[in-house]
């Protein structure tokens, strides 16, 4: 059996512990959000347009696969499954972090598989934001990516055994930015996003931000049960939910492109996060719990109906194209509007 580093059996340990600790039943901050049935929205199920713009390319759904995995053998069959699948569907696709790649070139096939899979697809890069200029363009080289994602994953790092203790990153950002020929795409790994870190990447020239929030894969509970003593329990609530994260954007999203990710369930979801100002919406826990309980054909089919259950959806909001779902009325639960009152959220 060939030999996996330490490095390519922690990509192996994310996925194992994300699906040990996938919930059966999740409840999450999109049921806080509901929408005023209108009884007579005036229009055809053929009329709607699903089409959106995400990361400078037109996409003909607005939901995208958003970073799993990579580095492993394992890693790369899974790998392989979702860029074929990103491939049946035309949606864009962002593999986990290639900064193992990086250091160990042997595992590089295990994302280049994705181009391989996909070979005129919408394929992300995706890599830390300590990342240098070089790393980012040797990882964007090694998937021929229409763009970069850059994750931002604080929480992870400070409970990760092994993780980074230095966190200086908004010049390294503002640098990779100007540097990079695609464009760049800051993103959240699971904890929201607030109106001051909007602000804060909006100030050094970021367009692009996926903002990652709470409510689905928690990399604070995969990175404890990692540790002996399992000391950090306390952080599994951390960040800011999705739905808190495209309140906090509200004020910004005139001026930044935003797309939302975490906790997404099912196509309702999807509808939701649009609502809030999200251009396009990432999915990626339902989508790798699918592939490794139900199989290929099985997440295809899922896809496939979620698909055609977001144009039903958006019939029933009377809504013809995806903008105009932003001017639907929505009720928050007492919950949520305590949160925006505190936050002064307009």
């Amino acid at each position: 059996m060939a030999h996996i580093s330490a490095h390519a059996h922690r990509k192996d340990e994310h996925v194992f512990l994300a699906e040990k600790n996938y919930p059966q039943t999740q409840n999450n901050d999109f049921d806080q959000v509901r929408f005023i049935h209108q009884s007579l929205p005036e229009i055809a199920v053929d009329e709607v347009d699903l089409t959106t713009n995400f990361a400078g390319q037109k996409i003909p759904f607005p939901f995208y696969i958003n970073a799993m995995t990579g580095g492993s053998p394992r890693t790369q069959r899974l790998n392989q499954q979702l860029a074929t699948l990103a491939k049946r569907f035309s949606l864009p696709m962002a593999t986990g972090s290639q900064s193992v790649a990086l250091k160990e070139p042997t595992t590089a096939a295990s994302f280049q598989i994705v181009r391989q899979a996909n070979p005129h697809g919408m394929i992300l890069a995706n890599l830390g934001a300590d990342a240098t200029v070089t790393q980012a363009q040797h990882a964007i080289a090694m998937l021929k990516a229409d763009a970069l994602q850059i994750h931002l994953n604080l929480p992870q790092e400070i409970v990760m055994p092994e993780g980074q203790r230095r966190f200086y990153w908004l010049t390294n950002l503002a640098k990779l930015k100007t540097a990079l020929p695609v464009p760049v795409i800051v993103k959240e790994v699971g904890f929201g996003m607030s109106q001051e870190t909007l602000q804060q990447l909006r100030s050094i020239g970021i367009e692009h931000v996926d903002l990652g929030g709470r409510g689905g894969t928690n990399f604070v509970t995969i990175e404890n049960q990692r540790r002996r003593f399992k000391e950090f329990n306390y952080l599994e609530n951390w960040g800011q939910s999705t739905v808190e994260s495209l309140l906090e954007s509200r004020a910004m999203q005139a001026d930044l492109n935003i797309y939302a990710s975490g906790g997404v369930r099912q196509p309702l979801d999807i509808i939701k996060a649009l609502a809030l100002g999200a251009q396009a919406v990432g999915v990626s826990g339902t989508i790798l719990h699918s592939l490794q309980k139900n199989g290929l054909d099985a997440t295809s089919q899922l896809l496939q109906a979620w698909c055609q259950q977001l144009k039903l959806l958006m019939a029933l909001l009377g809504c013809r194209q995806v903008k105009a779902l932003t001017h639907c009325q929505l009720i928050f639960s007492p919950e949520l509007m305590n949160y925006i009152h505190q936050r002064h959220i307009k």
